[in-house]
Protein backbone atom coordinates (compact mmCIF):
# COMPACT_ATOMS: atom_id res chain seq x y z
CA UNK A 1 0.00 0.00 0.00
CA UNK A 2 1.24 3.48 -0.79
CA UNK A 3 2.69 5.55 2.06
CA UNK A 4 3.24 9.30 2.43
CA UNK A 5 6.72 10.61 3.25
CA UNK A 6 7.86 14.14 4.02
CA UNK A 7 10.96 15.97 5.20
CA UNK A 8 10.30 16.68 8.88
CA UNK A 9 10.22 20.47 8.80
CA UNK A 10 8.15 23.40 7.48
CA UNK A 11 4.56 22.09 7.07
CA UNK A 12 5.28 18.39 7.64
CA UNK A 13 2.86 18.01 10.55
CA UNK A 14 -0.04 19.04 8.32
CA UNK A 15 1.00 16.46 5.73
CA UNK A 16 1.46 13.70 8.30
CA UNK A 17 -1.81 14.42 10.10
CA UNK A 18 -3.73 14.50 6.82
CA UNK A 19 -2.24 11.22 5.66
CA UNK A 20 -3.14 9.52 8.94
CA UNK A 21 -6.71 10.81 8.62
CA UNK A 22 -6.91 9.08 5.23
CA UNK A 23 -5.53 5.80 6.58
CA UNK A 24 -2.15 6.04 4.84
CA UNK A 25 1.15 5.04 6.42
CA UNK A 26 3.30 8.05 7.31
CA UNK A 27 7.07 8.46 7.10
CA UNK A 28 8.95 11.47 8.49
CA UNK A 29 12.58 12.04 7.52
CA UNK A 30 14.12 14.22 10.24
CA UNK A 31 17.49 15.77 10.98
CA UNK A 32 19.12 14.77 14.24
CA UNK A 33 18.44 17.49 16.80
CA UNK A 34 15.22 18.55 15.03
CA UNK A 35 13.27 15.34 15.47
CA UNK A 36 11.55 15.85 18.82
CA UNK A 37 8.17 17.08 17.54
CA UNK A 38 7.92 14.04 15.26
CA UNK A 39 8.50 11.75 18.23
CA UNK A 40 6.15 13.61 20.58
CA UNK A 41 3.14 13.85 18.26
CA UNK A 42 1.77 10.37 17.42
CA UNK A 43 1.23 10.97 13.71
CA UNK A 44 4.41 9.27 12.45
CA UNK A 45 4.42 5.56 11.67
CA UNK A 46 8.10 5.48 10.71
CA UNK A 47 10.67 8.08 11.73
CA UNK A 48 14.00 8.13 9.90
CA UNK A 49 16.63 10.34 11.54
CA UNK A 50 19.60 11.56 9.48
CA UNK A 51 22.68 13.58 10.38
CA UNK A 52 21.95 15.97 7.52
CA UNK A 53 18.83 16.57 5.43
CA UNK A 54 20.78 15.96 2.24
CA UNK A 55 21.46 12.42 3.44
CA UNK A 56 17.94 11.67 2.27
CA UNK A 57 19.59 10.77 -1.03
CA UNK A 58 21.13 7.77 0.78
CA UNK A 59 17.76 6.29 1.76
CA UNK A 60 16.08 6.37 -1.65
CA UNK A 61 15.93 2.56 -1.79
CA UNK A 62 14.33 2.41 1.65
CA UNK A 63 11.67 4.91 0.64
CA UNK A 64 10.97 2.99 -2.55
CA UNK A 65 10.54 -0.26 -0.57
CA UNK A 66 7.93 1.55 1.51
CA UNK A 67 6.13 2.56 -1.74
CA UNK A 68 6.49 6.13 -0.55
CA UNK A 69 5.07 9.15 -2.31
CA UNK A 70 7.17 12.10 -1.17
CA UNK A 71 5.48 15.45 -0.49
CA UNK A 72 7.92 18.34 -1.07
CA UNK A 73 8.06 21.42 1.14
CA UNK A 74 10.35 24.46 1.19
CA UNK A 75 12.84 22.80 3.53
CA UNK A 76 13.20 19.90 1.10
CA UNK A 77 13.94 22.32 -1.75
CA UNK A 78 16.41 24.40 0.28
CA UNK A 79 18.36 21.69 2.07
CA UNK A 80 18.43 18.99 -0.61
CA UNK A 81 18.71 21.30 -3.62
CA UNK A 82 16.96 21.50 -6.98
CA UNK A 83 19.60 19.60 -8.99
CA UNK A 84 19.57 16.67 -6.57
CA UNK A 85 15.76 16.65 -6.45
CA UNK A 86 15.48 16.59 -10.23
CA UNK A 87 18.31 14.16 -11.02
CA UNK A 88 19.11 12.01 -8.00
CA UNK A 89 16.01 11.65 -5.82
CA UNK A 90 14.48 8.61 -7.52
CA UNK A 91 11.32 8.55 -5.41
CA UNK A 92 7.89 9.56 -6.76
CA UNK A 93 7.22 13.15 -5.73
CA UNK A 94 3.67 14.37 -5.32
CA UNK A 95 3.48 17.35 -7.66
CA UNK A 96 5.82 18.70 -10.30
CA UNK A 97 9.42 18.41 -9.07
CA UNK A 98 10.61 20.63 -11.94
CA UNK A 99 8.42 23.51 -10.77
CA UNK A 100 10.17 23.76 -7.39
CA UNK A 101 13.17 25.76 -8.69
CA UNK A 102 10.80 28.38 -10.13
CA UNK A 103 10.27 29.65 -6.59
CA UNK A 104 13.50 31.63 -6.88
CA UNK A 105 13.69 35.30 -7.85
CA UNK A 106 16.91 35.07 -9.87
CA UNK A 107 18.15 32.86 -12.70
CA UNK A 108 16.38 31.73 -15.87
CA UNK A 109 13.67 29.88 -13.90
CA UNK A 110 12.02 32.36 -11.54
CA UNK A 111 8.54 33.16 -10.38
CA UNK A 112 8.57 36.61 -11.99
CA UNK A 113 8.50 34.80 -15.35
CA UNK A 114 5.56 32.68 -14.22
CA UNK A 115 3.62 35.73 -13.09
CA UNK A 116 4.40 37.66 -16.27
CA UNK A 117 3.42 34.66 -18.40
CA UNK A 118 0.08 34.58 -16.61
CA UNK A 119 -0.48 38.33 -16.85
CA UNK A 120 -0.54 38.57 -13.05
CA UNK A 121 0.40 41.92 -11.55
CA UNK A 122 3.59 41.91 -9.48
CA UNK A 123 5.88 44.60 -8.02
CA UNK A 124 8.15 46.29 -10.53
CA UNK A 125 11.81 45.27 -10.11
CA UNK A 126 14.98 47.36 -10.39
CA UNK A 127 18.74 47.16 -10.59
CA UNK A 128 20.55 49.13 -7.90
CA UNK A 129 21.32 52.05 -10.22
CA UNK A 130 17.69 52.25 -11.38
CA UNK A 131 16.07 52.75 -7.96
CA UNK A 132 14.06 55.98 -7.96
CA UNK A 133 11.34 55.25 -5.38
CA UNK A 134 10.76 53.35 -2.12
CA UNK A 135 11.76 49.70 -2.49
CA UNK A 136 12.11 46.49 -0.53
CA UNK A 137 15.43 44.70 -1.03
CA UNK A 138 15.18 40.91 -0.82
CA UNK A 139 18.41 38.99 -0.22
CA UNK A 140 19.76 36.25 2.06
CA UNK A 141 21.36 36.83 5.42
CA UNK A 142 25.16 36.67 5.57
CA UNK A 143 25.39 33.52 7.71
CA UNK A 144 21.99 31.83 7.67
CA UNK A 145 21.57 31.79 3.90
CA UNK A 146 18.01 30.47 4.02
CA UNK A 147 16.85 33.38 6.20
CA UNK A 148 15.84 36.86 5.09
CA UNK A 149 18.16 39.82 4.95
CA UNK A 150 15.33 42.05 3.71
CA UNK A 151 15.27 45.81 4.21
CA UNK A 152 13.32 48.84 3.01
CA UNK A 153 14.90 51.91 1.41
CA UNK A 154 13.50 55.29 0.33
CA UNK A 155 15.67 55.61 -2.79
CA UNK A 156 19.03 54.52 -4.24
CA UNK A 157 21.17 56.55 -1.81
CA UNK A 158 19.23 55.25 1.18
CA UNK A 159 19.53 51.70 -0.21
CA UNK A 160 23.32 51.92 -0.44
CA UNK A 161 23.62 53.50 3.00
CA UNK A 162 21.47 50.84 4.67
CA UNK A 163 23.19 48.03 2.80
CA UNK A 164 26.60 49.17 4.05
CA UNK A 165 25.26 49.50 7.59
CA UNK A 166 23.74 45.99 7.53
CA UNK A 167 26.92 44.56 6.01
CA UNK A 168 29.05 46.20 8.72
CA UNK A 169 26.74 44.64 11.31
CA UNK A 170 27.21 41.21 9.70
CA UNK A 171 23.55 40.85 8.71
CA UNK A 172 24.11 40.73 4.93
CA UNK A 173 27.00 40.45 2.50
CA UNK A 174 27.48 43.53 0.35
CA UNK A 175 28.43 41.43 -2.67
CA UNK A 176 24.95 39.83 -2.58
CA UNK A 177 23.42 43.19 -3.44
CA UNK A 178 24.07 42.79 -7.17
CA UNK A 179 21.98 39.60 -7.28
CA UNK A 180 19.34 40.84 -4.82
CA UNK A 181 15.73 41.23 -5.86
CA UNK A 182 14.82 44.90 -5.54
CA UNK A 183 11.07 45.47 -5.73
CA UNK A 184 8.98 48.59 -5.61
CA UNK A 185 7.40 48.96 -2.18
CA UNK A 186 3.69 48.26 -2.58
CA UNK A 187 1.63 49.20 0.47
CA UNK A 188 -1.47 47.25 1.35
CA UNK A 189 -2.83 44.25 3.23
CA UNK A 190 -0.84 41.01 2.96
CA UNK A 191 -2.46 37.61 2.34
CA UNK A 192 -1.28 34.10 1.53
CA UNK A 193 -3.85 32.24 -0.59
CA UNK A 194 -3.56 28.45 -0.36
CA UNK A 195 -4.79 26.68 -3.49
CA UNK A 196 -4.95 23.08 -4.65
CA UNK A 197 -5.06 21.98 -8.28
CA UNK A 198 -6.63 18.53 -8.49
CA UNK A 199 -5.60 16.26 -11.36
CA UNK A 200 -8.15 13.68 -10.23
CA UNK A 201 -11.06 16.15 -10.39
CA UNK A 202 -9.54 18.55 -12.96
CA UNK A 203 -10.36 21.59 -10.88
CA UNK A 204 -8.73 24.40 -8.96
CA UNK A 205 -9.70 24.68 -5.30
CA UNK A 206 -9.19 27.64 -2.97
CA UNK A 207 -8.73 26.27 0.54
CA UNK A 208 -7.65 29.00 2.94
CA UNK A 209 -5.80 32.22 3.66
CA UNK A 210 -3.11 32.93 6.22
CA UNK A 211 -0.67 35.70 7.11
CA UNK A 212 2.95 35.64 8.23
CA UNK A 213 4.26 36.32 11.73
CA UNK A 214 7.80 37.69 11.42
CA UNK A 215 10.52 38.48 13.93
CA UNK A 216 11.36 41.04 15.00
CA UNK A 217 8.86 42.93 12.84
CA UNK A 218 5.97 41.61 14.94
CA UNK A 219 7.53 43.00 18.13
CA UNK A 220 8.22 46.37 16.51
CA UNK A 221 4.56 46.63 15.48
CA UNK A 222 3.67 46.51 19.17
CA UNK A 223 5.80 49.49 20.16
CA UNK A 224 4.36 53.01 20.30
CA UNK A 225 5.57 55.19 17.42
CA UNK A 226 7.83 57.35 19.61
CA UNK A 227 9.58 54.24 20.95
CA UNK A 228 10.13 52.94 17.43
CA UNK A 229 11.71 56.29 16.49
CA UNK A 230 13.87 56.41 19.60
CA UNK A 231 15.09 52.83 19.30
CA UNK A 232 15.49 52.95 15.50
CA UNK A 233 15.86 49.15 15.28
CA UNK A 234 17.09 47.30 12.20
CA UNK A 235 13.90 45.49 11.22
CA UNK A 236 14.25 41.77 10.49
CA UNK A 237 11.83 39.66 8.47
CA UNK A 238 12.50 36.18 9.84
CA UNK A 239 9.39 34.06 9.41
CA UNK A 240 8.47 32.37 12.69
CA UNK A 241 4.79 31.50 12.25
CA UNK A 242 1.47 32.16 10.58
CA UNK A 243 -2.04 33.17 11.57
CA UNK A 244 -5.40 32.45 9.91
CA UNK A 245 -7.12 35.09 7.81
CA UNK A 246 -10.18 35.62 5.66
CA UNK A 247 -10.59 38.04 2.80
CA UNK A 248 -13.38 40.36 1.69
CA UNK A 249 -15.80 38.17 -0.25
CA UNK A 250 -16.02 40.51 -3.23
CA UNK A 251 -12.27 40.00 -3.76
CA UNK A 252 -12.62 36.25 -4.27
CA UNK A 253 -13.29 36.84 -7.98
CA UNK A 254 -9.77 38.26 -8.31
CA UNK A 255 -8.27 35.57 -6.08
CA UNK A 256 -9.66 32.86 -8.35
CA UNK A 257 -8.51 34.78 -11.42
CA UNK A 258 -4.85 34.89 -10.36
CA UNK A 259 -5.04 31.23 -9.30
CA UNK A 260 -6.29 30.10 -12.72
CA UNK A 261 -3.80 32.35 -14.49
CA UNK A 262 -0.95 30.84 -12.48
CA UNK A 263 -2.06 27.28 -13.26
CA UNK A 264 -2.20 28.04 -17.00
CA UNK A 265 1.17 29.81 -16.97
CA UNK A 266 2.84 26.88 -15.18
CA UNK A 267 1.31 24.42 -17.64
CA UNK A 268 2.85 26.34 -20.55
CA UNK A 269 6.28 27.00 -19.03
CA UNK A 270 6.86 23.92 -16.84
CA UNK A 271 4.83 20.96 -18.11
CA UNK A 272 2.88 19.19 -16.74
CA UNK A 273 2.28 22.34 -14.67
CA UNK A 274 0.82 22.55 -11.19
CA UNK A 275 -0.14 19.35 -9.41
CA UNK A 276 -1.58 19.72 -5.92
CA UNK A 277 -0.95 22.62 -3.53
CA UNK A 278 0.53 26.04 -4.21
CA UNK A 279 0.40 29.42 -2.50
CA UNK A 280 0.26 32.91 -3.97
CA UNK A 281 1.28 35.67 -1.57
CA UNK A 282 -0.19 39.01 -2.48
CA UNK A 283 -0.93 42.54 -1.36
CA UNK A 284 -4.39 44.08 -1.62
CA UNK A 285 -3.96 47.78 -2.40
CA UNK A 286 -6.42 50.51 -1.33
CA UNK A 287 -7.67 50.39 -4.93
CA UNK A 288 -8.45 46.68 -4.33
CA UNK A 289 -5.86 45.47 -6.82
CA UNK A 290 -4.02 42.22 -6.10
CA UNK A 291 -0.22 42.41 -6.42
CA UNK A 292 1.53 39.03 -6.09
CA UNK A 293 4.91 39.41 -4.41
CA UNK A 294 5.86 35.79 -3.71
CA UNK A 295 5.03 32.30 -4.93
CA UNK A 296 5.24 28.86 -3.32
CA UNK A 297 4.85 26.13 -6.00
CA UNK A 298 4.28 23.46 -3.29
CA UNK A 299 2.56 23.28 0.09
CA UNK A 300 2.68 26.69 1.78
CA UNK A 301 4.35 27.38 5.09
CA UNK A 302 1.15 28.52 6.78
CA UNK A 303 -1.03 25.46 6.34
CA UNK A 304 -0.22 24.18 9.85
CA UNK A 305 -2.61 26.81 11.23
CA UNK A 306 -5.47 24.65 9.93
CA UNK A 307 -4.38 21.30 11.42
CA UNK A 308 -7.41 19.76 13.10
CA UNK A 309 -9.83 22.46 11.94
CA UNK A 310 -9.35 22.57 8.17
CA UNK A 311 -9.28 25.46 5.73
CA UNK A 312 -12.45 27.53 5.94
CA UNK A 313 -13.16 27.54 2.20
CA UNK A 314 -12.44 23.81 1.83
CA UNK A 315 -15.81 23.08 3.45
CA UNK A 316 -17.53 24.54 0.41
CA UNK A 317 -16.09 21.69 -1.71
CA UNK A 318 -16.21 18.81 0.74
CA UNK A 319 -19.07 19.53 3.13
CA UNK A 320 -16.54 19.56 5.94
CA UNK A 321 -13.36 21.58 6.47
CA UNK A 322 -10.15 19.74 5.62
CA UNK A 323 -6.53 20.80 5.76
CA UNK A 324 -4.22 20.99 2.76
CA UNK A 325 -2.36 18.02 4.26
CA UNK A 326 -5.51 15.92 4.17
CA UNK A 327 -6.35 17.19 0.67
CA UNK A 328 -2.96 15.93 -0.51
CA UNK A 329 -3.65 12.54 1.06
CA UNK A 330 -7.08 12.32 -0.58
CA UNK A 331 -5.57 13.00 -3.99
CA UNK A 332 -2.81 10.42 -3.49
CA UNK A 333 -5.21 7.77 -2.18
CA UNK A 334 -7.77 8.28 -4.94
CA UNK A 335 -5.14 8.33 -7.68
CA UNK A 336 -3.64 5.09 -6.31
CA UNK A 337 -7.06 3.42 -6.10
CA UNK A 338 -7.87 4.41 -9.69
CA UNK A 339 -4.51 3.24 -11.00
CA UNK A 340 -3.07 6.54 -12.19
CA UNK A 341 -0.70 7.53 -9.40
CA UNK A 342 1.83 8.44 -12.10
CA UNK A 343 -0.39 11.36 -13.15
CA UNK A 344 -0.08 13.09 -9.77
CA UNK A 345 3.64 12.37 -9.28
CA UNK A 346 6.84 13.19 -11.14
Amino acid sequence: MVSVAVLASHSALDVLDGARDEGLKTIAVAKRGRDRAYREFPVVDKLIVLDDYRDILKIVDELRREEAVFVPNRSFAVYVGYDAIEREFAVPIFGNRYLLRWEERVGPQNYYRLLDEGGIRRPRTFRVDEVDRPVIVKMPEAERRVERGFFIARDRDDLLKKARRLADAGVIKLEDLQSASIEELVLGAHFNANYFYSVVRRRLELHSFDRRIQSDLDGIYRLPARDQLELDPEVRYVEVGHEPATIRESLLEKVFDIGYRFVEAARRLVPPGVIGPFTLQFIVTPQLDLVVYDVAPRIGGGTNVYIGVGGQYSKLYWGRPISIGRRIAIEIREAAERGFLSEVTT
